[in-house]
């Protein structure tokens, strides 16, 4: 990690968004620190195991492709569209 550190730096010289979240008045002087950060890498799945027989039973099925639509219409039965439970 790098950083460039900037000490001494008037309050009112800084941009608008950062003089924003400070609560020091235009007249103090601050030390502004500026670090790289590292990307985020994403978690490390490759080591995924499960003995779990139904675990993914379902992911070969064609009509639950779009899981959204496919919730909707089950609940479709049941709700008004005004949101409002159906009388059975």
């Amino acid at each position: 990690m790098s950083a460039v550190i900037i000490e001494h730096v008037d309050v009112a010289d800084l941009p608008e968004t950062w003089r924003a979240k400070l609560t020091a008045p235009a007249t103090a002087r601050v030390t502004v620190r500026i670090e790289t950060e590292e990307p985020a890498s994403a978690p490390d799945t490759s080591g995924f195991v499960t003995s779990d027989p139904a675990f993914g039973i379902w992911r070969d099925r064609e009509d639950m492709a779009d899981v959204a639509d496919y919730v909707r219409k089950l609940r479709a039965p049941r709700y008004q569209r005004d949101g409002s439970r159906s009388k059975d």
